[in-house]
This record gives structure tokens, sequence and C-alpha cells, in this order.
């Protein structure tokens, strides 16, 4: 299994909270799943998960979001 690194090569895990900025605002949150293949993406119930890998997380709005792992900066 390939690890899966934020934009600054830091290793993200469940758990983890980490933050991308987005739209003039921003999206943090505690990565709460990682789809990592095709099968798995196929199998996420909450929402619709395309082209693997993502990283899906609830915002501070509650919202459930998935982004690719590059964009994303995990916070310490």
């Amino acid at each position: 299994m390939s690890d899966i690194e934020d934009k600054h090569g830091q290793r993200i895990e469940v758990g983890d909270t980490v933050y991308t900025k987005i739209r003039g605002g921003k999206h943090e949150g505690e990565v709460e799943k990682i789809v990592r293949t095709a099968e798995e993406a196929q199998n996420v119930q909450e929402m619709s998960v395309k082209n693997p890998p993502k990283v899906l997380f609830h915002d501070q709005k509650g919202k459930l979001v998935a982004h690719n792992p590059g964009t994303l900066e995990k916070l310490s």
C-alpha cells in the first residue's frame, strides 16, 4: 500500500487534521477515510468519489468533502 502524502510530503493518515484553501475560503477537518483505489471508491456510500486517491473528511461546516492528497496541508 503506497503512502498518501500532503503537498509538503508529510504522510496523511486517518485521524490527522488537514486543510486546503478553496475558492477564497478553506476546508479543514479530521481525515475519516482515505480512498486509494477505484474499487474502494465504489464502496463509498456517502458521496461519489472519482479519480482516486482521495482524502475524505467533514469540513468545519459539517459537509463531507473529498480532496486530492497533494492539495492538502497536514496540521500539527
